[in-house]
């Protein structure tokens, strides 16, 4: 019985984070050296947690820099998007 129970409540967390696959967040870059990313000012991010598209690491990221982030499903991993600027 605790096997079945257990499967739906797998089913379940599955469908609550298909409905959720990811989520925009914003960063910083607190240290270019080891790379660190604040983000949302409440936790710190290393590299392994990030994904970095091939333009940023070519424009390359320096400290203050703002970012915006996608939250992948599961919250493991953090693709980032973009350097926000002022207008």
């Amino acid at each position: 019985m605790s096997t079945i129970l257990n499967l739906i409540k797998q089913a379940g967390l599955g469908a609550v984070e298909a409905g959720n696959p990811v989520q925009l967040l914003f960063g910083e870059v607190v240290s270019a050296a080891p790379f660190r990313v604040q983000v949302d000012q409440r936790f710190t991010l290393p590299p392994e947690f990030l994904i970095m598209p091939e333009s940023l690491s070519l424009r390359g990221l320096q400290q203050g820099d703002k970012l915006i982030l996608l939250r992948m499903q599961g919250g493991q991993r953090y693709l980032l998007v973009d350097k926000v600027v002022n207008l």
